[in-house]
């Protein structure tokens, strides 16, 4: 069956679509694709090695997801966030990722805690070697280790969305040289907070830590008129 066969009808396995959705979505999250950058049927077949019916479905789903939107006549983009969104979108994250932090700070077993100070090392190490992808990387999993533990089934993937939508504004805060310096003694509380089994001080780490990441983009972007 032709790539235009499936187009005009048939349905793609739903293997297919989940397949593009998930690599087209990896791929806005990590910046290969620009704020309003057109996403081209044809160019995404090849990319992906897909059907149009499966790209078709992965847009439609991102576009639910607010990574990608539809323009009239142009067809579809990755959707660019502008400040106010993009705070408010972090606004959110510390209301979610601080609950979150809390429940963790109940449930945390030892396996838990062996988790979270091998990746606060990994973050100690990164910044000492001046290491930038490397810390960016322990972030992600420092943040995503906290939602595993804490048992939530909602937030995690409510906050993957928002932190994909606000990509592009967390990779220009992470390109700050003395952003992680600044960051790593918020992450650092995070864990010990978590790991001491103190809901309330995890939710206020956390908090806290994600008030910072308010108040840095909001700088950065004043400093740049």
């Amino acid at each position: 069956m032709t790539q235009e066969a499936v187009g005009q009808g048939t349905r793609p396995s739903v293997s297919d679509a989940e397949r593009v959705t998930s690599q087209l979505r990896q791929a806005i999250v990590a910046g290969d694709f620009a704020p309003r950058q057109r996403l081209v049927e044809t160019d995404l077949i090849e990319m992906f090695d897909a059907s149009r019916g499966a790209v078709r479905a992965a847009l439609a789903t991102l576009t639910v997801e607010g990574l990608v939107e539809r323009v009239r006549n142009r067809g579809a983009r990755v959707r660019a966030v502008d400040l106010d969104e993009a705070l408010e979108i972090v606004e959110v994250r510390a209301a979610l990722e601080s609950l979150c932090a809390a429940r963790a700070a109940e449930r945390i077993d030892d396996a838990g805690v062996e988790r979270l100070r091998a990746i606060g090392e990994v973050m100690r190490e990164a910044v000492d070697a001046g290491e930038g992808e490397a810390y960016a990387q322990a972030n992600r999993d420092l943040h995503q280790a906290v939602m595993d533990i804490s048992g939530a089934k909602v937030a995690p993937d409510v906050v993957m969305r928002l932190r994909a939508q606000n990509v592009r504004y967390r990779i220009r805060l992470a390109m700050q040289p003395h952003r992680p310096a600044t960051s790593l003694p918020e992450h650092l509380e995070i864990v010990e907070a978590v790991c001491a089994r103190e809901p309330e001080r995890a939710a206020n780490a956390m908090r806290t830590h994600l008030n910072s990441v308010y108040q840095a983009t909001r700088d950065y972007f004043a400093e740049r008129g």
